[in-house]
């Protein structure tokens, strides 16, 4: 990619408040084109916040959400929704839905032509290796990781062109999630998509992210590759939670005592 492509997102000094509570300080950020960008820390950090004000779900207080350069008011916010897709952490599908009624839920309400539909949702279900059967299938019939994997087929349905992933393996037994991480950093190398995602686990961050932005307290405390915050923390508080994933990460491998 071009050093000199314009970010297709920003956050320009942008803060939110709820209440007494500051979820976001003062904070900008670039999300550039065609790279994924880890928004990373422990609850309460801010990096739900973040992601919900550049979704246009949440109105900053102070500073501009921009899209393509151009402000992410209510006036553009609902042309620049169809340019991005939403994974939730459960999926968030709808359970009076099929999987393929949850897939074409916008593609429907747009009024694209049956055979578009169908070429698209043939196309999403190889990319995202869905069987056909389960397309038949209410949520509550399908596996924790098919019902991420209708959740992602649902978010590409309209080809966007920057997707936002919030914890979407967070609930999934560790196989699944290994899985469906795997299958994830491949789907994200073949469309070349920009990326958010946000996760509070650093080896899912370094396994996605060309980006990682680390928060804490509602502000960005470190952005870089991994190596970058393992090696040259910018705060004791860096140090410390690079130390206690990489403590989780040896505990979990041990296994239990005989």
């Amino acid at each position: 990619m071009n050093d000199e492509t314009p970010p297709i997102l920003q956050l320009v000094s942008v803060s939110k408040r709820f209440g007494e509570v500051a979820a976001l300080h003062e904070t900008s950020l670039d999300v550039q084109t065609a790279r994924t960008t880890v928004l990373l820390g422990p609850s309460g950090c801010g990096k739900t916040t973040a992601l919900r004000l550049m979704l246009g779900l949440l109105r900053p207080d102070t500073g501009q959400v921009l899209f393509r350069r151009a402000p992410l008011d209510q006036e553009g916010l609902k042309r620049a929704r169809l340019r991005m897709g939403y994974v939730v952490q459960d999926g968030g599908l709808f359970p009076h839905l099929t999987a393929l009624d949850n897939v074409r839920l916008m593609a429907r309400h747009l009024r694209w032509p049956e055979p578009r539909m169908r070429e698209r949702v043939a196309e999403l279900a190889e990319l995202v290796q869905l069987p056909e059967s389960a397309l038949a299938r209410h949520p509550a019939d399908l596996s924790g990781g098919q019902k991420q994997r209708v959740a992602l087929m649902r978010a590409l349905m309209l080809d966007p062109e920057l997707l936002f992933l919030d914890e979407p393996l967070g609930a999934l037994d560790p196989l699944v999630r290994a899985d469906l991480q795997d299958d994830l950093v491949a789907i994200f190398q073949r469309l070349g998509k920009s990326v958010v995602l946000v996760t509070h686990d650093l080896a899912e961050a370094a396994l996605f992210g060309h980006v990682l932005v680390l928060l804490q307290d509602g502000r960005i405390v470190q952005r870089g590759a991994l190596d970058e915050l393992v090696t040259r923390p910018a705060s004791p508080f860096v140090t410390r939670f690079v130390r206690a994933q990489r403590r989780l990460d040896v505990r979990a491998g041990d296994g239990p005592e005989t």
